[in-house]
């Protein structure tokens, strides 16, 4: 079977081609989109990426890919304009402000939309994240991929192999 790579635009107006975010591979849709992006922008955020942020999100999407696929599906997942398995659980990242940030994960049903919830909710009765943040993109993927007190290895390696992105 032929699997040549197209520059077709299958995802309808699921996601937003023209978007800047797209050249980098990142879906600017909805948290509930259709198809399953591996990373999404949410496209209702109140603030947009900055450069720095951008390469920042670029990264975490080439870390994911990295560690969880193999060549094959490398190969697969290149054959379209953007990252889409059904399998991963996806991740949406919401700009709320300047060095504030949330993110929600696809396989989410219950809890707040994001982590961290929005500022106007922040030590609210219902906020069950008791007030966290605001915290930077890198806090927020520091978070998920956070199992017990620190980043796991993984994700602390990669960001000291990619200095250009995750400058200290």
């Amino acid at each position: 079977m032929d699997r040549t790579v197209t520059t077709a635009w299958p995802f309808g107006d699921d996601a937003d081609r023209n978007d800047l975010l797209t050249a980098h591979r990142i879906a600017v849709a909805s948290p509930h989109a259709r198809w399953n992006y591996i990373l999404t922008f949410d496209h209702e955020s109140e603030a947009r990426p900055t450069h720095t942020e951008t390469l920042i999100l670029a990264s975490f999407l080439a870390e994911y890919i990295d560690h969880w696929y193999d060549t094959l599906w490398k190969k697969r997942l290149a054959e379209r304009p953007l990252d889409v398995d059904g399998g991963a659980n996806g991740y949406t990242f919401h700009k709320y402000g300047d060095g504030d940030w949330g993110y929600r994960q696809r396989s989410w049903r219950r809890g707040p939309m994001f982590v961290p919830v929005r500022p106007s909710f922040r030590g609210h009765e219902y906020d069950d994240t008791n007030g966290l943040g605001p915290l930077t993109l890198v806090q927020v993927m520091d978070r998920i991929h956070t199992i017990s007190k620190r980043p796991m290895q993984h994700w602390l390696d990669w960001k000291a192999a990619h200095p250009e992105v995750f400058a200290q």
